[in-house]
């Protein structure tokens, strides 16, 4: 498909730069291709009265890491340069694929040194050896350190890497640490908070609770792909960068359980959808399943798994708005964005959310 059919205009005016407070006091506009109106304006803080007894909501667990690493790099014959990296994905115990700048300048065998105003090593300082370059800034890095080790340096010397389309207008604060973190968040891996899941409280958990909704947890480290644009001009072209996940054998019988008593499975976040997706058999049950997923949804995706999916606002022409045109269709998609527009819906990682449902 072409990828202009997925862009739209939207005001600056419309993307959030701090969420709001309580975090499910944020507006959830419900989304029902089937229904007239298709349309209707609620409060997530309103989720329990759309859903049934018996129905699953699926969070992602992943806890958002202090990826960004700020350093210098060097080489024989040449002086220091400064460099900024941002992890991905891990590849081994001290290996990760990150996305660094300036990424044309660096090549294969620089070292770099990550945080000199840390309390790091001893030493104030992360070293790493670029082993691979590929295309887009994306590089190789094996550090000096592994294991924990590793995982204490990079908390000591990192900072939590918030969206570009943020970060160009202020800079990360003591108070993003808490907001761009859920509060179920446990499993240290990812580069981007999932953030369907920022909206939910203890309060709405209660709720949730006493409507007879289950809670189950998936872990899909989200990778700093997520923000990367759509460059390609037809969706057949453009590839996905790989994120980790792991949907355990519990998780999966107590999901199947659901759907064979004509429960729904709800998933919170695109990361959800992706890995219940990437688990699924042909005949819509899920499997136990662990590794790489790089699954791309786009329009004419036959769903498996998922019946229901709650999201945030996302960016045009981005592969996450041609995922819920898939789910609910472009057309009811591009009308629902139009009126999030219009009557000033908060965009992107810290704004406002949706609750879709299929179009089958």
């Amino acid at each position: 498909m072409r990828v202009d059919l997925f862009d739209f205009d939207l005001p600056e005016d419309n993307i959030a730069l701090r969420p709001a407070t309580p975090r499910d006091s944020a507006r959830l506009l419900v989304v029902r291709p089937d229904s007239d109106p298709p349309l209707a304006d609620h409060r997530v803080s309103d989720l329990p009265s759309f859903l049934r007894p018996g129905d699953a909501l699926v969070f992602n667990d992943t806890k958002v890491i202090p990826a960004q690493l700020e350093g210098f790099r060097s080489r024989d014959g040449a002086g220091l340069q400064p460099v900024s990296a941002t992890l991905h994905m891990r590849m081994a115990p001290d290996v990760w694929k990150a996305f660094a700048k300036p990424g044309k300048r660096i090549k294969v065998g620089d070292r770099i040194e990550f945080g000199h105003n840390g309390d790091t090593c001893l030493l104030g300082k992360l070293a790493a050896t670029v082993e691979a370059k590929e295309e887009g800034g994306e590089v190789t890095l094996r550090f000096d350190l592994t294991g924990p080790a590793l995982d204490e340096a990079i908390m000591s010397v990192g900072h939590i890497p918030l969206p570009p389309y943020i970060a160009a207008k202020r800079p990360e604060d003591a108070q993003d640490s808490a907001d761009y973190q859920t509060i179920y968040a446990r499993e240290d891996g990812a580069v981007a908070a999932p953030t369907a899941g920022l909206h939910f409280t203890p309060s709405l958990f209660a709720a949730l609770d006493a409507a007879g909704i289950e809670r189950h947890f998936v872990t899909l480290h989200v990778g700093a792909g997520t923000f990367l644009p759509v460059k390609a001009d037809d969706t057949a072209d453009h590839k996905m960068h790989q994120e980790i996940g792991h949907v355990s054998a519990q998780t999966a019988q107590r999901l199947n359980a659901v759907r064979a008593r004509g429960g729904r499975i709800v998933s919170v976040g695109t990361t959800s959808l992706r890995l219940l997706e990437s688990a699924a058999a042909e005949d819509g049950s899920i499997m136990p399943w662990s590794g790489a997923t790089g699954i791309f949804i786009t329009p004419g995706y036959r769903f498996k798994a998922v019946d229901v999916l709650m999201t945030n606002f996302h960016l045009p022409k981005s592969t996450l708005f041609m995922l819920v045109s898939a789910f609910s269709g472009l057309e009811t998609m591009s009308n629902a964005y139009q009126h999030a527009i219009s009557d000033g819906y908060r965009f992107y990682s810290y704004g406002d959310s949706s609750l879709l449902f299929r179009k089958d």
